[in-house]
């Protein structure tokens, strides 16, 4: 079978476009007869098909975006590398984890059980909440590939906690490797894991899931892709459509800058979207372990959007879940135009670890304090809100910590691109130092028009 498979493999094109699937792989009749010994074997000899095909473009240096540049990081051997990244929130709330085996160097450089470590401490951080994977395949090589059993070992390492609130595992550019790869481990993976897979052909593909324009995409990845997309088009690479931006309706809600609801909603310091789902949370949530955690129905999140955007009443008791509001919350203060606390403080927020541990409460302070008044009282707003809730971490298990794990990411981010790994630590420290010291930072500032939950 295993001759068979391979003459077949041999017959192809080697022009054929990466969406024709090659149909020796695509029979699971045929897959399924196949001894795991011969799997490996095909695996391998599909991975050199692909070094093959893609030899004129081998990753470069360029690749490594944004790297731990750290020397004190627990894992900087590995990190350097720029290997993983966690870029703030998908489309529904759920922290964004991207794996790029094209930063991957030859295995002789790189420990592979530091990586597996490495991987679990990074997840440790965010497996309470729920999460999503997008897995760059480009560039995994021979060279730099893990070993079968390095594979298996990973897989056991991560047990239920990982697994259960991973809710999207997306394989970008995927190749006959990464099928048979699946079928060698369907033995050990549970149905309800295996539809959480989404192979992903084409990069823009991932904009019908993500933000797309604040996704960490390395460049030799996006090479690939327009080549890619170029050989099956028998052209140069089309132009992805990105319809041209629509006006704000005078009810908009979402999207639009503090100043523009604040306009349209005769002068309302906080906006209802913030109020509102601060209220019923003030009311219902506080003793709701995991708030904040947790995803809602993607489909319910637009509905409830789409109903602020139109400036219709949205009444929370109806959906009878905490969780609903709470990833309202999120996402409002995620696709704010400017963050709460502006691009312009974000280097400064990043400096905070560089600041003695017993001073940074007050250099917090005096960074807060240079905010203007409408977002500094929107803030104060929502951190003494945040702090009420880790009065209650007995009861919802959400402490300063953990609640700056989550809103961290929608409070600061840069002006272009999305927040790094490498910023998520101070960006972290700062958030959790607003919550935990709440009446510190925010007690000497108290503008006559203030509101507070």
């Amino acid at each position: 079978m295993l001759k068979l498979l391979w003459k077949s493999c041999n017959n192809l094109d080697n022009n054929v476009s990466f969406s024709r699937q090659r149909t020796a792989f695509s029979n699971p009749v045929q897959m399924s007869m196949i001894s795991e010994n011969d799997l490996e074997q095909l695996a391998e000899i599909e991975l050199q098909r692909d070094e093959e095909e893609q030899e004129e473009e081998r990753p470069t240096a360029s690749t490594r975006n944004d790297a731990i540049t750290d020397t004190s990081h627990p894992y900087y051997d590995v990190a350097r590398h720029g290997i993983l990244q966690v870029t703030g929130d998908d489309n529904y709330g759920r922290k964004l984890i991207i794996f790029s085996s094209c930063c991957m160097p030859p295995s002789h450089q790189l420990n592979h059980q530091r990586l597996l470590e490495y991987l679990k401490y990074t997840l440790d951080q965010y497996v309470e909440s729920d999460y999503t994977v997008v897995y760059y395949h480009y560039g995994l090589r021979s060279s730099n590939k893990p070993s079968l059993r390095w594979l298996r070992d990973a897989y056991k390492e991560f047990d239920r906690k990982y697994k259960k609130n991973l809710k999207a595992l997306y394989v970008v550019h995927p190749t006959n490797f990464i099928k048979i790869i699946w079928n060698i481990f369907k033995p050990l993976i549970s149905h309800k894991f295996g539809k959480k897979l989404t192979y992903v052909n084409y990069l823009a593909e991932l904009r019908d899931h993500l933000d797309y324009d604040q996704l960490i995409v390395p460049p030799d990845v996006k090479r690939h892709d327009e080549k890619l997309r170029a050989s099956q088009k028998g052209g140069l690479p089309p132009s992805v459509r990105v319809p041209p931006p629509r006006p704000p309706l005078p009810t908009q809600q979402f999207g639009v800058s503090l100043q523009y609801i604040r306009d349209k909603n005769n002068g309302v310091l906080i906006p209802p979207v913030v109020s509102e789902t601060v209220s019923y949370l003030q009311q219902k949530g506080l003793h709701t372990e995991g708030i904040f955690r947790r995803s809602a129905r993607v489909q319910l999140i637009k509905d409830i959007k789409k109903l602020y955007n139109l400036g219709k009443p949205v009444n929370f008791e109806e959906y009878g879940d905490v969780h609903v509001p709470a990833v309202i919350l999120k996402t409002f203060l995620r696709e704010l135009p400017e963050p709460l606390l502006t691009f312009a403080l974000y280097d400064h927020i990043l400096d905070i670890t560089r600041v003695e541990s017993c001073l940074r409460v007050s250099r917090c302070k005096r960074i807060v304090e240079s905010l203007a008044e409408p977002n500094y009282i929107v803030l104060k707003y929502l951190v003494c809100f945040l702090n009420m809730v880790s009065q209650k971490n007995v009861h919802n298990k959400m402490s300063s910590s953990n609640l700056a794990c989550v809103f961290g990411v929608n409070l600061a981010r840069p002006p272009q691109g999305s927040v790094s790994l490498s910023a998520l630590t101070p960006l972290n420290i700062f958030t959790e130092l607003l919550v935990e010291h709440y009446h510190i930072i925010f007690g000497c500032r108290n503008p006559a028009s203030q509101v507070l939950p």
